[in-house]
């Protein structure tokens, strides 16, 4: 009889070392391609967190304090003092409700504006490239140049508007210092210094859609205006919607164009949060209540970004059902 040999641990068949090899060659290899884009990222990520995170983490942390500018001035925790202070301040919250005017009213006639401008120059239009470029001039532009110009052509006494108006016999309008022109006036140029980046992208959405679309509504009988309805809108609608929202958020934020213009004049009519929060800050010197009025906002606009990103996501969940 044979007797069978129960193979032990010692003489069982061990795994081939080149797979061993090779898997820790892949592991390796994995972690030397982590190292790498960790050294990448890092330049790009240092100015971020200096410039940023760190100032970000400092206001919100300031909002708690009584910090002013004033020499030698002791900080002290306060809680949420600046904040119930903050809920009672009507000058706070009626700039609060002229920054939604001024957001809502520059984002809305930029998209109605830039749409047509796109439309424009995605046709064969007769010099199409110098027309682009044309109408990209005003994005070069720095907000405080724009400004400048533009106080030159409101100008009461020699601005070529008033100049123009005279001529028609009509009489001059003081544009930023009246109450009932100031908004409107400085709507006018937020409008005008947005409309080439979204005439950018709404151009480039238009680009995309394929002209087959068009040509199988041109045979049904489709105008060029059902065409735009039924077929370039319903294919713009994500771009539309990503730009509206960021054109709010960044007109919501901006500081240097009205500061420059009419610096939140006539009596507060064109005082948006951050240019309030700014004189806040540096003409009252109250720091500690200005940063409380900055922690508000980065809420407010977290909020609204927040309701872009859940739009979004119902989007991508439809189209992947």
């Amino acid at each position: 009889m044979s007797v069978e040999t129960v193979p032990t641990r010692a003489t069982q068949p061990r795994p081939p070392r080149k797979r061993r090899s090779g898997a820790r060659q892949i592991g390796a290899r994995t972690r030397a391609q982590r190292r790498e884009a960790i050294a990448l990222v890092v330049p790009a990520l240092l100015p971020i967190l200096v410039f940023s995170i760190i100032p970000l983490v400092s206001g919100v942390a300031l909002g708690f304090t009584d910090a002013t500018l004033r020499r030698n001035a002791e900080i002290s925790f306060n809680g949420l003092d600046n904040y119930a202070e903050l809920a009672g301040d009507h000058r706070f919250w009626g700039s609060f409700g002229i920054g939604i005017v001024w957001a809502g009213s520059v984002a809305l006639l930029t998209l109605v504006s830039a749409m047509g401008l796109a439309l424009l120059l995605n046709s064969n239009l007769r010099f199409k490239t110098l027309t682009r470029v044309l109408a990209l001039i005003p994005w070069a532009m720095p907000p405080v140049v724009i400004a400048i110009v533009w106080r030159m052509i409101y100008n009461p006494n020699s601005g070529p508007l008033n100049g123009i108006l005279g001529w028609l016999g009509l009489p001059g309008v003081n544009w930023l210092g009246d109450f009932s022109t100031a908004l409107p006036a400085v709507i006018v140029v937020g409008v005008w210094a947005g409309i080439p980046q979204t005439t950018v992208l709404l151009l480039a959405g238009m680009q995309s859609i394929s002209a087959e679309q068009h040509e199988a509504a041109a045979v049904d009988g489709a105008g060029a205006v059902r065409r735009f309805w039924h077929v370039t809108l319903p294919a713009l609608r994500p771009v539309i919607i990503a730009v509206t929202a960021l054109d709010f958020i960044w007109q919501f934020n901006s500081f240097g164009l009205i500061y420059v213009l009419t610096e939140g004049g006539p009596g507060g009519r064109t005082m948006i949060p951050p240019l309030f929060t700014y004189l806040e800050a540096f003409r009252n010197r109250e720091i500690g209540y200005a940063s409380a009025m900055g922690n508000v906002l980065v809420i407010a606009i977290l909020l609204i970004l927040s309701l872009y990103l859940i739009n979004q996501f119902r989007q991508n969940k439809a189209v992947r059902a």
